[in-house]
């Protein structure tokens, strides 16, 4: 079976436009550093940048040009289309959705996802974000593509849509679903290591300046760290979160 991951990003945000290409640290853009980590997995046959037609992320796909990854481009609104077509341009079995803003994802986390989803094939979808255990920056979505096209053909509503696997989220009575739970010194949710804000920007390089050149470094040790600097801990705390009401780009 062929394993994908996909990323969806685009340089619109409400938020924080143009995050996807900041610069976060070893000369690298947000992107670039969150292909790095993926790289360093050991169950992703490819890894796909999904994003838009529109001309403003142009210079996504030249820079997974740059970084000799694939680049699908798609509806700047159907996230669901976007996500099918692009898993299917890499002629994928099982999908692997890695959010676009969450540069610090721990490899061994996405092993251990897709392994338990290759291991348990009667489920539809294996992920840790049905609910919130792990840091916010840790999500990982593992489904089998004839999941997400089953979905694609049976919801018309963009507002699920927008939302990529939404509808299989949604839908346990359709689909066969399950969250792993972080394990216990791993469960944080109060911590934010994803990119929604400058203030998180902020963070994130703090993470990645401490540990220098290192990119194999782990969630265990990203904690460590965070928890012996309280004031950085402190800086994007307490700031609504659009993507706890809607996740996806």
């Amino acid at each position: 079976m062929k394993v994908v991951a996909s990323i969806q990003v685009r340089m619109g945000s409400g938020r924080f436009p143009g995050k996807v290409m900041k610069e976060v640290g070893e000369g690298r853009p947000l992107l670039g550093y969150l292909l790095d980590r993926l790289r360093l997995t050991s169950v992703l046959d490819q890894i796909v940048v999904a994003t838009s037609t529109r001309a403003e992320n142009d210079v996504i796909e030249e820079f997974c040009h740059s970084e000799s990854i694939p680049c699908f481009r798609g509806s700047e609104d159907d996230v669901l289309e976007r996500t099918v077509e692009a898993l299917m341009f890499q002629k994928a079995d099982v999908g692997v959705e890695v959010f676009g803003d969450c540069p610090l994802i721990d490899p061994a986390i996405v092993n251990d996802m897709v392994a338990y989803f290759l291991e348990n094939p009667d489920y539809d979808f294996v992920g840790n974000d049905l609910r919130t255990t792990y840091p916010p920056g840790m999500e990982v979505e593992v489904f089998s593509l004839d999941a997400l096209k089953d979905s694609h053909q049976r919801v018309s509503d963009l507002s699920i849509r927008e939302h990529g696997t939404l509808f299989i989220r949604q839908n346990p009575d359709i689909y066969s679903l399950i969250n792993l739970d972080a394990p216990s010194d791993l469960s944080r949710p109060e911590m934010e290591l994803e990119v929604d804000t400058v203030e998180d920007l902020h963070v994130i390089k703090a993470v990645i300046e401490h540990f220098s050149a290192r990119k194999d470094y782990s969630l265990s040790e990203i904690i460590q760290f965070m928890d012996s600097d309280k004031t950085l801990a402190r800086i994007n705390q307490g700031i609504p979160r659009r993507w706890r009401e809607a996740r996806y780009e």
